[in-house]
C-alpha cells in the first residue's frame, strides 16, 4: 500500500483533505518491530508518535516490584504515544509489541509545524484523545472501585459496543494479557468466566462469548450484583 493510502486509512487522518494527507505522508517514517520488541520506554524523550499499520502494541507501567499494569492495547489504525509529544516531554509508560508490527512514525516537530498551518489536524487529534481519556478514566475507576468480576463484566460490555451483534463478544487477546489489564491473574479470570456462565450471564466458547443476560451483566459491572 502506498504511503498516502496508509495515511488515508488511519481514522485520525481519514477525514482530512487530500493535500493534508499528502503533507503527513511526506513526514511519516516506516518503523517495523519484531514481536516483543520495545518501541519506547518510560522516561524516554517523546520525539514523535506512532500509528499502528499492522500488528499490536501494548502500553504498560511497571511497579517498583516489577508488576505490570497494562494501560492500553493498540491495533491497526490506532495512534499511540501522542500525548507527551504535545507536551514536549517524556513518554510516561512503556510500549512493547505483542506481535510483529509495522508502524508509521510521525516526528514531533514536523507534525507540530503542520498543525500550526492546518488546525483541522488538531481537531481530529482532540477527538481521538477525548475518547481515549474517557476509556482511561473508566479503567482507573474499575481498578480502584470494582472487584474483578465487575471489571470483567464492564470490559465485556465495552467490547460489545464495537460489534455488529447485540450479544457476541470476541476476546482477541490471550487471557494472560486480559488478566493483566484487569489487574488479576489468568486463573482467577478463568474461574470468574466459569461462574458467569454457571449463573446464566454468558455462554463461553473459547475466545467467543455470548452475552445471555445483559441486564445481569450490567448490574454486575455497576456493583449492584455479586457473583455467588
Amino acid at each position: 500500500m502506498a504511503r498516502i493510502e496508509q495515511i488515508a486509512s488511519v481514522p485520525l487522518f481519514e477525514g482530512l483533505p487530500k493535500d493534508q494527507q499528502q503533507d503527513i505522508a511526506a513526514i511519516a517514517l516506516d518503523r517495523k518491530f519484531t514481536r516483543g520488541q520495545t518501541v519506547f520506554a518510560e522516561g524516554q524523550p517523546a520525539d514523535g508518535f506512532y500509528v499502528v499499520l499492522s500488528g499490536r502494541v501494548k502500553i504498560f507501567k511497571l511497579s517498583s516490584e516489577g508488576k505490570e499494569q497494562i494501560l492500553h492495547l493498540f491495533g491497526p489504525g490506532e495512534p499511540f504515544g501522542e500525548v507527551p509529544v504535545f507536551e514536549g516531554r517524556h513518554f510516561p509508560a512503556h510500549a512493547v509489541t505483542l506481535e510483529d508490527s509495522h508502524t508509521c512514525f510521525i516526528p514531533r516537530q514536523a507534525f507540530v509545524d503542520l498543525i500550526k498551518s492546518n488546525p483541522s489536524l488538531a481537531i481530529n487529534m482532540l477527538a481521538v484523545l477525548s475518547r481515549r481519556l474517557r476509556r482511561f478514566t473508566d479503567l482507573v475507576e474499575d481498578l480502584s472501585l470494582k472487584e474483578v468480576p465487575g471489571r470483567l463484566a464492564a470490559h465485556l460490555l465495552y467490547l460489545n459496543q464495537g460489534t455488529e451483534s447485540a450479544q457476541e463478544v470476541k476476546l482477541d487477546i490471550p487471557k494472560n494479557l486480559l488478566a493483566a489489564m484487569l489487574g488479576t491473574i489468568p486463573e482467577t479470570l478463568s474461574r470468574i468466566l466459569s461462574r458467569m456462565a454457571q449463573q446464566g450471564l454468558i455462554e463461553s466458547d473459547g475466545p467467543r462469548i455470548r452475552i445471555t443476560d445483559r441486564k445481569g451483566l450490567q448490574e454486575l459491572a455497576e456493583g449492584m450484583r455479586r457473583l455467588a
